[in-house]
């Protein structure tokens, strides 16, 4: 099975509902939050409330497969019923899971998430190319070969990315600038969007010294509880702004279990993220 590029899909979704993704990030804390235990049953729970409430309005669900992972065969078990669930009613699935590696441990990790008779397949993944971009190409060829997508690690919102993702090589060009240069050569023929992505963070600030016009989308975490607010979008991205892919996920999660809190809160950030694009 191969299904229509990515970029095309997601180009689709965001015009169609708006650019908002919502993380499904269901750590200890937040289960607590909901009053759910910390376990299987409140996994599950958290996972299909969430999918139940907001999957027929947001254009994106990025779960973090860490937080389902560290429950073992059960957990990971839960997480193909999200993707499944989600991706049944019509809404595209980034895997957050940032494989990185080499050779047939790349191809392995491609085959799990991007691979359509996996039972994890989804929409796009994010992966690292900190083993070098090249590395990816088992990704890149299947994400290709199937009509999914890829988010590289490019300029991510935490502070320590800097010191590898900022650094200058011989060239004189950044990292970051490298794997922005990649992907734009990704999606050098690609209409109307590339399916190759970075991750860029909204909290960065200016970032006109990089090309974040790479014809692709740009996932962009940061919006919500570290102190990003959709009005920022502009200034950060600048003329890329309408490949913008804002990320909330406490943001919206920490108004659960309640569905219709849940659906308020997705709707405000969505309309603001709206207002500030087409400002």
């Amino acid at each position: 099975m191969t299904l229509t590029p990515f970029g095309t899909r997601l180009r689709a979704a965001m015009d169609s509902r708006g650019p908002l993704c919502v993380g499904i990030d269901p750590h200890a804390a937040l289960l607590a939050q909901w009053g759910l235990q910390d376990d299987i049953a409140g996994l599950e729970r958290f996972s299909r409330t969430v999918v139940e409430a907001l999957a027929e309005s947001v254009a994106v669900f990025k779960p973090q497969a860490a937080f389902f992972e560290r429950f073992g065969s059960k957990g990971v078990a839960v997480l193909e019923q999200t993707v499944a669930d989600a991706r049944a009613a019509g809404t595209l699935v980034v895997m957050d899971a940032k494989r990185g590696d080499i050779g047939s441990t790349m191809a392995a990790y491609a085959s799990a998430f991007l691979d359509p008779a996996s039972p994890l397949f989804s929409d796009a993944l994010t992966v690292s190319p900190y083993l070098g971009y090249g590395s990816l190409a088992p990704a890149v060829d299947l994400a290709r070969e199937s009509g999914a997508g890829l988010f590289v690690l490019a300029l991510t919102s935490n502070p320590e990315g800097a010191e590898v993702q900022r650094a200058v090589r011989e060239d004189g060009r950044t990292i970051a600038a490298t794997m922005l240069a990649h992907l734009a050569a990704e999606n050098a023929d690609a209409s109307p969007m590339g399916s190759f992505g970075a991750v860029v963070g909204a909290t960065l600030g200016d970032l006109s010294s990089f090309d974040l016009d790479i014809n692709g989308p740009l996932l962009a975490p940061g919006i919500g509880a570290q102190g990003a607010t959709a009005a920022d979008l502009p200034a950060v991205f600048g003329k890329a702004v309408r490949n913008v892919v804002p990320n909330v996920s406490r943001g919206v999660l920490r108004h659960g279990p309640d569905v219709t809190a849940l659906r308020d809160a997705a709707h405000r950030f969505s309309d603001e993220i709206r207002e500030a694009i087409s400002a």
